[in-house]
């Protein structure tokens, strides 16, 4: 368990220095490129349609890298890839500057998943060598800006377990090193069901 999060640890590390220096980008600037944003992820980033993300007070580094990747298809996402094609570097910085300045509105978790969750998110399991989730993620889903790991708490469950899921499947792949990969080809249905009930009302 230590070699894995020493190798989480100095992946994130690897990743944050070949990233480089992110501009801050400007948050009222950001408000004004919003409105085609705010269709699907809502005005303030706290979007009321399951499938789609709350983005409101996730970290700009982890926004930045995301529609980057849209962009430039390293992630898979039509329409975003849609949304984004357009946008220059400084639309970017602004409007993820804009959305990390938000305030994201919690959702409540499934009590039934809860103790399975909780153990795996903060513990992990040892025999499987799957890290705790909290190692990246932090003990309260709020993430990690520095390293630009996300926030996980209080996001629609139905949308964490599409990624998870597409994460294990590999249609998803643009995760540093592989880690989220490698953490989710090694859970059942039944663990990845519990940690997105779980995450929505993490806090």
């Amino acid at each position: 368990m230590k070699k894995s999060l020493l190798l989480l640890w100095s992946a994130a590390v690897a990743a944050l220095f070949a990233t480089g220096a992110l501009g801050q980008g400007d948050a009222a600037a950001g408000e004004a490129k919003s409105a085609l944003c705010a269709t699907c992820h809502g005005p303030d980033g706290n979007s009321e349609l399951p499938i789609n993300p709350k983005i409101a007070g996730q970290n700009a580094r982890y926004l930045i890298k995301q529609m980057q990747d849209f962009k430039s298809g390293a992630r898979p996402g039509p329409i975003m890839a849609t949304m984004v094609v357009n946008l220059s570097d400084e639309d970017i910085e602004d409007l993820a500057a804009y959305y990390a300045a938000q305030t994201p509105t919690l959702l409540g978790a499934d009590p039934d998943s809860v103790e399975l969750a909780e153990s795996l998110y903060r513990s992990g399991n040892e025999e499987l060598q799957v890290t705790a989730c909290s190692a990246c993620h932090s003990p309260t889903g709020s993430g990690n800006a520095l390293a630009g790991f996300p926030a996980v708490s209080g996001q629609h469950p139905e949308y964490t377990l599409e990624q998870l899921e597409a994460f294990r499947q590999g249609a998803r792949a643009n995760d540093a090193d592989g880690m989220m990969r490698n953490v989710t080809e090694r859970l059942t249905d039944r663990e990845l069901q519990a940690l997105a009930d779980y995450l929505a009302g993490l806090h």
